[in-house]
């Protein structure tokens, strides 16, 4: 139903094309960044967190591929983090493509991430997930995802 396949160059060029635009709204969004400067900061969080784009080290980069349908239907893009004596694979970005939600594939691909993590020596899987995604909130919490810290904030 789902295999993670690397990604190639052409594939990672799309993901940028695609992710850092909606990051940056996600920023805004969330009211950390302007929307004058959220495009450039993206891009330049982006370039700090991968400078070697899919040879950046510790940084797992995966079109998730279902070979029944023939097609990519999300990416997936996590780091190997060392905290303390423990590895850890941190989330940066899982996103299943709007045409195909709904269908069990985050699910899916989550297990997945699971084994594959522990294939690197990861003992935890760890991410960020902006409080106004609400479904997104639902399923990490369906799949045992818990909160290790809240930021919160009022505006005046």
């Amino acid at each position: 139903m789902l295999e993670f396949r690397p990604m190639t160059d052409q594939t990672f060029q799309q993901f940028l094309a695609h992710t850092v635009p909606q990051y940056a709204a996600e920023k805004v969004r969330s009211g950390e960044w302007s929307s004058q400067e959220a495009q450039a900061r993206g891009e330049g969080e982006f370039r700090m967190l991968l400078p070697q784009g899919i040879g950046t080290p510790q940084n797992i980069l995966y079109d998730l591929y279902d070979p029944a349908v023939g097609q990519n239907v999300g990416v997936l893009w996590y780091a190997l983090r060392q905290n303390g004596s423990q590895v850890s694979a941190f989330v940066y970005e899982i996103e299943i493509y709007p045409d195909y939600r709904r269908r069990g594939y985050a699910t899916r691909a989550f297990e997945l991430l699971e084994q594959d993590a522990a294939g690197h020596g990861a003992g935890s899987v760890q991410l960020h997930v902006f409080g106004h995604n609400h479904v997104a909130r639902a399923l990490y919490e369906r799949l045992g995802f818990s909160p290790t810290n809240l930021l919160l904030r009022k505006n005046l």
